[in-house]
């Protein structure tokens, strides 16, 4: 169960962050991918600086902020 907790955390941060970056989006898969790429990115980050978030909305905002890094670095790298 857990499992699919993490597939629709990862849809609705990797989908937040198109919004947010305002690109031509990524499709399901790809809001997946970012999602969940970008809740590990934020998790690591957060915990660097001593932050955790303590429920469901606030590990999607980890992510989305993850997911918001990773939309930026791999935006410099293509363009490099």
């Amino acid at each position: 169960m857990h499992i699919l907790i993490w597939i629709v955390s990862g849809i609705i941060a990797g989908w937040l962050t198109g919004l947010i970056m305002k690109g031509k989006g990524y499709g399901l898969l790809g809001d997946l991918v970012i999602g969940v790429l970008g809740g590990v990115l934020g998790g690591w980050i957060f915990g660097l600086i001593g932050l955790s978030s303590t429920n469901w909305l606030g590990n999607i905002g980890v992510a989305v902020a993850g997911g918001v890094i990773l939309v930026i670095i791999l935006r410099t790298l293509r363009r490099a």
